[in-house]
């Protein structure tokens, strides 16, 4: 059984070597990274690279081709129940879509992750639980009682982002979070993810084409490209390298844009 003390100074997550291939396709091909403890780190790469791949492979819901990947310590493809049970309550995952129960009230979604771990609470608690991540998440009391279909875009990924710190895990998972958010319900969402990882402690692994995103609140970037990560620092570093990708992703016209927007935010 692996060690998972808090003093543990090892990456929180470590993959070395990972191949994933879709028959004849690989999407990656040798691809190492490391995500220390309390950062937010921002991944990005083209349409195909596999960064949601990438993400699946981390919580278990796909089986790399070839690699070593360690999750807190576990392996996520481990068959000891013990490992999985840990994996569980100590990650929690924002899809891009949100992955909301439609039939059931943004409570009773917030509750379900209560429910499967912590049967034993009664109803009232787990209640008084979900008030609080659905506060936590920035929505107001009385979307408690609605269903998802009743919600904006920017509710729904409130209340997505509530369930997915129903367990107060360490780590969490984001899968395009401000996708389909106009630029002010973004930035709103940004600072919210800011707030919570320096208020909670967080570890964030955060998927992105977002470039506001990246300079508002990620203290690193991934680069997936060439079906590997080809860099993985802060962005003032990757901004810097001389990768075709790169040069087009943050020296056009968009990266110019974020850029010149983060400078002007740090200078008010």
């Amino acid at each position: 059984m692996p060690d998972r003390g808090d003093a543990d100074a090892s990456p929180i997550i470590r993959v070395r070597g990972l191949i994933n291939r879709f028959g004849a396709q690989t999407v990656h091909d040798g691809l190492d990274l490391d995500v220390v403890r309390g950062e937010i780190l921002g991944v990005v790469g083209g349409s195909g690279s596999g960064k949601s791949v990438l993400m699946r492979s981390l919580i278990g819901l796909r089986t790399p081709d070839e690699g070593e990947i360690q999750v807190l310590g576990v392996d996520p493809r481990s068959d000891d129940p013990q490992d999985r049970l840990h994996l569980e309550r100590s990650t929690g995952v924002l899809f891009q879509d949100g992955a909301l129960f439609s039939s059931l009230t943004v409570g009773e979604n917030v509750q379900v992750p209560l429910k499967e771990h912590h049967p034993e609470l009664p109803e009232s608690l787990r209640y008084e639980l979900a008030l609080l991540k659905v506060r936590l998440a920035g929505l107001p009391a009385d979307a408690l009682d609605k269903l998802p279909s009743q919600l904006s875009g920017g509710m729904r990924k409130r209340a997505a982002l509530a369930r997915s710190l129903a367990l107060d895990p360490p780590l969490l998972f984001l899968d395009e979070p401000t996708a389909g958010l106009d630029p002010i319900g973004a930035a709103a969402f940004d600072r919210l993810i800011r707030t919570l990882q320096q208020a909670l402690g967080l570890t964030v692994f955060l998927i992105t084409h977002d470039l506001d995103t990246l300079y508002a609140i990620c203290d690193r970037v991934a680069v997936i490209a060439d079906r590997k990560v080809v860099a993985a620092a802060p962005l003032a570093e990757i901004e810097r390298l001389d990768h075709p990708w790169i040069r087009d992703y943050f020296h056009g016209p968009r990266g110019r844009a974020a850029h010149a927007a983060a400078a002007t935010a740090e200078d008010t």
